[in-house]
């Protein structure tokens, strides 16, 4: 799917400033590219794969 087919938003577990990941919801996956280099496309996961990625880095903060 192409980017421009995407509506990206900014994910809640960026950063202040430009540093920073976005995240676009579409049927079953979860498209991610970085603010700062959108031009370089994204990245497409299974959304149950983007969910346990953010479930172990909320759960292995110290």
């Amino acid at each position: 799917m192409h980017s421009s087919a995407l509506s990206f938003r900014k994910s809640s577990y960026s950063g202040s400033g430009d540093n920073c990941v976005e995240v676009a919801d579409t049927l079953g996956n979860s498209a991610v590219r970085d603010t700062q280099n959108r031009s370089a496309g994204h990245l497409m996961f299974p959304t149950s794969e983007w969910s346990a990625l953010l479930t172990t880095l909320r759960t292995s903060q110290p």
